[in-house]
């Protein structure tokens, strides 16, 4: 992806986000040159992939197959390992209208889609097999608490304000209808390292051309942009 692709993504991102009402934290609105400035305080929030991520999952058409996330949020998976500390994340996203993320489960994850507000958020469902592939079998899960038991690759209908839980091994794909979407995340810790799992391998993270320069950084550009100490 291109820089000022991202760039005009997270300029509307953050007018979308402002207009359903949701407030960010101050770090969201850092320029590169106030990232410059931030000593060991921020550690938590470079270790812990705390700020905006934008990816095309290695399509090449973000309109197509993205999604824009920013990470509220978000424990370690040294604090998961202990028990200990922060053992939860919360994210916002945008799912623009038919805009898919790619189908994948989380092997260690727990987490509740959100519609926080726009359009209607579908979410296609499949159980994994012991291969790791879509199975045939019918999926249960929650909406609002409420148990739904469902056929394979059925597709339910989130309108605003209404969520959805995902467990662990149960492959998911989503995308707006009719607007696009603001979609809220609370789980358990997330680690997009080594707790995603795609049906079909992609790229997580887009490689950046930079034709211009970042208005803000993403979670992928603090290695680049910003040093810390390892303890």
């Amino acid at each position: 992806m291109k820089r000022s692709e991202i760039n005009a993504i997270l300029s509307d991102g953050q007018q979308f986000i402002q207009k359903m009402g949701f407030y960010l934290p101050p770090f969201a609105y850092w320029t590169v040159e106030q990232w410059s400035q931030q000593g060991e305080d921020a550690r938590e929030i470079i270790e812990n992939g705390l700020g905006w991520d934008i990816t095309d999952f290695g399509s090449g058409d973000y309109s197509r197959t993205g999604l824009l996330l920013f990470t509220v949020r978000n424990g370690s998976a040294k604090e998961m390992q202990a028990r200990l500390g922060k053992l939860y994340c919360e994210k916002a996203m945008i799912a623009g209208v038919g805009q898919l993320t790619p189908m994948h489960f989380h092997h260690n994850k727990v987490e509740d889609i959100i519609n926080r507000g726009g359009g209607r958020l579908i979410v296609k469902l499949y159980n994994s097999n012991d291969c790791a592939e879509l199975a045939t079998s019918d999926v249960t899960v929650t909406l609002d608490g409420i148990e739904r038991t469902v056929g394979a690759g059925s597709e339910l209908t989130l309108k605003p304000g209404e969520s959805i839980t995902l467990r662990p091994g149960l492959y998911h794909s989503f995308w707006g209808k009719d607007d696009p979407v603001l979609v809220g995340e609370v789980s358990l810790v997330n680690d997009d390292v080594s707790d995603n799992f795609f049906l079909t391998p992609i790229g997580r993270f887009p490689r950046i051309e930079e034709d211009e320069s970042p208005q803000r950084l993403l979670v992928s550009d603090y290695s680049r942009h910003y040093q810390i100490d390892r303890k």
